[in-house]
């Protein structure tokens, strides 16, 4: 995402131990993952004393810090306070990025942000260039404070009365930060094992608080930062009118969509009243977009809705948020090329707006290559749990869009799915795109100065 010069002059340093931006970023979320998975396996992350086993611990490091929320045991009758602690850490590090962190230290030390350090920022960020990236930072870092705590807030005052003042704090911080960071861990296992939200389906506080807390953090911090200096819709960057075009539109698609297919269905709305139906409509419209919380059985939905879910879960939130899926920009881009195509225009038109081919090809190349992992998980969890193909491809699809929804399979996956399930989940929060062109960064460096022959074959 870096612009040409900064890419340079960090290519031309010529010191052999640099690694690219790139390669940072999927390095600091492996270190990362390996430390969390570490602390999750000592006997005292767990309520019983016991070691969970380095694979458990290894696949609930990696959905946290994935901010994924697919879980092998539950969070809240597993993991003690330490563990608890531990998991929310690694989702709000996760979740902002390492960099992110590590730069509000610098703020905190008061030291200055190297060249190296602002390139990996930018790159962590999906920003084309460093003129005030540490400002950006700063500003995202206050903004995340300021809704995770506004969140924290409105969930205490909910859960308090119900939990007792300690504990009720505790789960507002805890949710109010799994859901602005879109990871879906919840701390409800009191009310059954796996139950997530299920219990407050009706409670319009929990809904409307944690939609909102998705809703923003799956924007994407370049769309906080437009707005934020904009002020006004009309003079709003292509980028953030592309995301709110999309986000709107796919929030209000699904939301009637469930609501219609799901309205008499006795597995998920029918026993609701017009309230829980509405607020379940909404949330199961949002959550989809890489949330992963859930307030209804998602088992008991029809095909119609589970294949609707898969849609959305694949999509995802923006880039540079906390949501994964090939992103709305990605669908959007999609989309409007295929409406230019079919107007007969050579160049892909969105607002009055042409875009680059590079990005086009960008676009088509991240959903080919999520289709591609998408699909070769999907045979691969088939077959080794010998589970039906919508179960695999729901689960497939829910860890390279870091989602965390599940209709089931997740507790008792087979350790070879659990690793295969781990580096999908992997894959989808570093983004597959950026893992492939950080392995092949050398090659990249290599310009290529010739181009061949241009020809044609038949298409359609």
């Amino acid at each position: 995402m870096l612009n040409s010069f900064a890419k340079k002059k960090y290519l031309s340093s010529g010191r052999i131990v640099d690694f690219s931006p790139g390669q940072l970023i999927v390095l600091s979320f492996a270190l990362l993952i390996l430390t969390g998975a570490i602390l999750l396996n000592l006997p005292i992350a767990s309520r019983n004393g016991e070691s969970v086993g380095f694979i458990n611990a290894l696949f609930t490091a990696t959905s946290a810090t994935c901010v994924t929320g697919l879980i092998v045991v539950d969070t809240y009758t597993h993991w003690s306070i330490f563990g608890q602690i531990v998991i929310i850490s690694l989702i709000q590090i996760g979740g902002l990025g390492f960099m992110t962190i590590a730069t509000l230290f610098s703020f905190v030390l008061r030291r200055k942000i190297s060249f190296k350090g602002r390139l990996v920022i930018a790159e962590s960020l999906n920003q084309y260039n460093l003129q005030g990236i540490v400002e950006l930072t700063h500003r995202i870092i206050i903004g995340t404070l300021i809704f995770e705590g506004i969140g924290t807030l409105l969930l205490s005052i909910r859960f308090v009365p119900e939990y007792g003042i300690a504990n009720g704090i505790f789960k507002g911080i805890f949710h109010s930060i799994s859901a602005f960071c879109n990871a879906g861990f919840d701390l409800m296992g009191s009310h059954g094992e796996f139950s997530n939200l299920s219990s407050y389906v009706n409670d319009p506080i929990v809904n409307l608080v944690i939609m909102s807390l998705i809703i923003i953090g799956g924007l994407g911090f370049a769309v906080w930062d437009d707005l934020y200096k904009t002020r006004s819709l009309k003079n709003l960057n292509l980028h953030t009118k592309l995301v709110l075009s999309v986000t709107g539109i796919l929030l209000l698609f699904g939301f009637i969509f469930f609501f219609a297919a799901e309205y008499n269905n006795p597995a998920t709305l029918k026993p609701l009243s017009m309230r829980g139906k509405l607020l379940a409509s909404m949330f199961q419209s949002v959550s989809p977009r890489t949330a992963g919380f859930n307030t209804i059985n998602l088992a008991g939905m029809t095909n119609s809705s589970i294949l609707i879910t898969m849609l959305l879960m694949f999509i995802g939130g923006s880039p540079g948020s906390t949501a994964g899926g090939i992103k709305t920009t990605t669908a959007g881009i999609l989309v409007f090329t295929v409406i230019s195509v079919v107007r007969g225009r050579s160049d892909t038109e969105i607002f009055k707006r042409r875009l680059n081919k590079d990005l086009v090809l960008r676009a088509f190349t991240i959903t080919f290559l999520g289709a591609a992992l998408v699909s070769i998980v999907t045979i691969a969890l088939s077959i080794i749990e010998k589970v039906a193909l919508t179960e695999a491809l729901f689960e497939a699809i829910s860890a390279f869009g870091t989602v965390g929804l599940t209709l089931g399979i997740t507790p008792g996956l087979h350790t070879a799915s659990k690793i295969i399930i781990a580096l999908t989940m992997f894959l989808g929060r570093v983004g597959i795109l950026t893992m492939l062109l950080a392995l092949t960064a050398k090659a990249q460096s290599n310009k290529i100065n010739y181009r061949y022959r241009e020809d044609k074959v038949i298409i359609g």
